[in-house]
C-alpha cells in the first residue's frame, strides 16, 4: 500500500527557527495566515468567520524514529510515548490544530496561535466537530 500526499498551500507565522514556535497551539498567540494554492480557493466556499476548523500541517526536519520522548523536549524527566504527546517527532510529522476563523478572504484564512514555522506546508482544513458527552 502506498499513500500520497498532496500539500495545498501553505501557512505564514512569525516564527522564524522552529525554536522559536511555541509548544503548542494558542488562542491568544500571534496572528497566522493560511493561504491556499490558486486551485483551492474555492473549497473555502461556505467557511464562515468565528467557525472553528481542524488544520492539518506538515512538520519538517523531524526525527520519524523517536518512539519514546521527554515532554517539551526536557533532558530530564518521565518518558512519554510519542503517540501521548503532541510532539513534531513521530513517525509521520502531521500536525493539527483547532481554531476559529478570524477572517477569510480570497484564498486565505487568518487565525491565532499556530505552532508552526513560516512557509509551514499545508495538508487540510475541514469543520471542526465537538462533540459533547450527552447528559443525563
Amino acid at each position: 500500500m502506498t499513500a500520497e500526499l498532496k500539500f495545498i498551500g501553505h501557512i505564514e507565522t512569525p516564527y522564524k527557527d522552529p525554536s522559536e514556535c511555541p509548544r503548542n497551539i494558542s488562542l491568544d498567540g500571534p496572528q497566522c495566515t493560511i493561504i491556499l494554492d490558486p486551485d483551492y480557493h474555492e473549497g473555502l466556499t461556505s467557511l464562515e468567520v468565528g467557525q472553528h476548523i481542524l488544520v492539518l500541517y506538515w512538520f519538517e526536519n523531524t526525527d520519524r524514529s523517536r518512539m519514546l520522548q521527554r515532554p517539551g523536549g526536557r533532558p530530564t524527566g518521565d518518558l512519554r510515548g510519542t503517540f501521548a504527546l503532541r510532539s513534531p517527532h513521530r513517525p509521520n510529522p502531521i500536525a493539527a490544530a483547532v481554531l476559529p476563523i478570524a477572517e477569510i478572504g480570497e484564498g486565505r484564512i487568518t487565525v491565532y496561535g499556530l505552532d508552526c514555522c513560516n512557509g509551514t506546508k499545508l495538508l487540510d482544513i475541514k469543520p471542526a466537530i465537538h462533540l459533547e458527552k450527552p447528559t443525563e
